[in-house]
């Protein structure tokens, strides 16, 4: 169990990332053992009014949905109402063939249809919270149909052989779970997940949020980098990604899939078929860097292989907006569930929450790790008699060098190498040739040294 300690550690570290990222609320819950641990609310659900988070508040969760859609597809899987090897096409009106072969009910559920991300999503969401110009009148999954001819034209391999993420193939799962079993899609996660989990205050539906008097604003940032509300996708995302919901309430769901698909006496699958969700189905394309384990994904949930000595199972999810993660490592029996309002990350405390339920230095999370090294390379570093600064940032998985030669600026990525050693070791590429960079220690200072330019830090970021 995570002692009061190790829960202040949290708190200090969520607290610190909320400031770095101005991040206007959170809420979050922990899992051990399939029962809530420890609940918590920080920042403000509504700035402007001063209104405080607490566990109970309600978020769009984004897709993290997709998990709860998954659940619902495979409950009709385990009634033989549809089959995972099922042509889509069977249960919804939708031909594309990519590259001549069908899409089945499994392509969908694991991502990988073949099809590339078509962007229905990023352009309904843009639309939404007055971000894009880009708006399409998709308000149901016939209206996606339309948008979504000549799909095929856009594959990028077939069915099976290749991960894409693809937010229309949810909205289509959640087409075929009204037309297998007769229900729209709402009210059949309503009366079959949501009902029998007890989560009473998760819905679709915004005349249900109104009537919630604990409800947070969703804030983006503008061009000025000025936090704004704005509001949530009512009615334009559902399958993929429109749950509100609250940490109170995803705990019970994260509980019920830590548990093998039941909790409080209510089974709503097989710990097979929760099993089933949680295996790796295709390998996501991203190729693993030296410490660090492949990706995948399985139905409607995300793996990490080789986390903390297994598979870190989870899902994120944002709708600009408000964000959402559900973190579990089922091989230790604890989860985490974060929800926050606003278009931000919250993997980086999901691990560091899930590194402390298991008694384990959070450094051990190779993101963690990662990205706490690069940080505190990050700074001004300056040479000889103050002749020339260089700015260091970090960008993601990168480092960007700023650096100025008379009236212009130049900014060049430097690509890790070695950050696990000492000198950190970087690449810097040019046209015709990469360039070494090192981040050497000496007698307490520390160094860039690059071609011939040795700069010592003066300050930091």
């Amino acid at each position: 169990m995570m002692t009061q300690g190790r829960e202040q550690e949290l708190e200090n570290f969520i607290f610190k990332r909320m400031g770095e990222s101005e991040i206007i609320g959170l809420s979050l819950a922990t899992i051990e053992d399939g029962k809530v641990t420890y609940k918590r609310g920080m920042g403000f659900r509504n700035f402007e009014q001063g209104t405080s988070v607490t566990p109970r508040t309600t978020f769009c969760v984004g897709s993290v949905n997709k998990s709860v859609t998954a659940l619902a597809m495979m409950q009709l899987v385990e009634r033989d109402l549809i089959g995972l090897d099922d042509p889509i096409d069977r249960h919804v009106f939708f031909k594309a063939r990519p590259m001549g072969e069908p899409i089945l009910v499994r392509h969908l559920l694991s991502h990988s249809s073949g099809l590339a991300s078509l962007g229905y999503a990023e352009a309904t969401l843009g639309a939404v919270t007055d971000t894009y110009d880009t708006w399409f009148p998709i308000s149901s999954p016939r209206d996606l149909l339309i948008f979504m001819n000549g799909a095929e034209e856009w594959a990028l391999a077939r069915p099976g052989e290749r991960h894409a993420y693809l937010n229309e193939g949810y909205i289509l799962l959640g087409s075929m779970i009204e037309s297998v079993s007769g229900q729209e899609y709402t009210a059949y996660v309503k009366d079959n997940i949501l009902n029998p989990l007890k989560m009473e205050r998760s819905t679709f539906l915004e005349e249900d949020v109104k009537r919630d008097p604990d409800v947070a604003t969703p804030y983006v940032t503008n061009e000025e980098g000025v936090k704004v509300a704005t509001r949530y996708p009512y009615g334009q995302m559902l399958a993929d990604g429109g749950l509100m919901s609250n940490a109170e309430d995803m705990a019970r769901f994260a509980s019920m899939m830590l548990n093998g698909g039941e909790l409080d006496g209510a089974r709503l699958a097989r710990a097979e078929t929760i099993r089933t969700m949680m295996e790796p189905k295709v390998r996501t394309v991203e190729e693993p860097l030296p410490g660090t384990g492949h990706h995948a994904y399985g139905y409607g949930m995300r793996i990490k292989e080789e986390f903390m000595g297994g598979n870190l199972v989870y899902h994120s999810g944002s709708v600009f907006g408000s964000s959402g993660y559900m973190g579990l490592l089922p091989h230790e029996g604890v989860g985490i569930v974060i929800l926050a309002n606003g278009g931000y990350f919250l993997e980086d405390m999901g691990e560091y929450a899930l590194a402390l339920l298991t008694g384990r230095d959070p450094m051990e999370a190779p993101y963690l790790r990662r990205t706490t090294a690069l940080d505190a390379l990050a700074g001004t570093y300056r040479t000889f008699r103050a002749t020339s600064d260089y700015k260091v940032e970090r960008s993601g998985g990168l480092l960007n060098l700023t650096m100025s030669f008379g009236r212009r600026t130049y900014t060049v990525p430097l690509v890790p190498v070695d950050l696990e050693e000492e000198p950190k070791v970087f690449r810097m590429y040019g046209v015709e040739s990469t360039t070494p960079v090192e981040f050497v220690k000496r007698g307490g200072d520390a160094y860039l040294v690059f071609d011939r330019n040795l700069a010592k830090r003066v300050g930091g970021d």
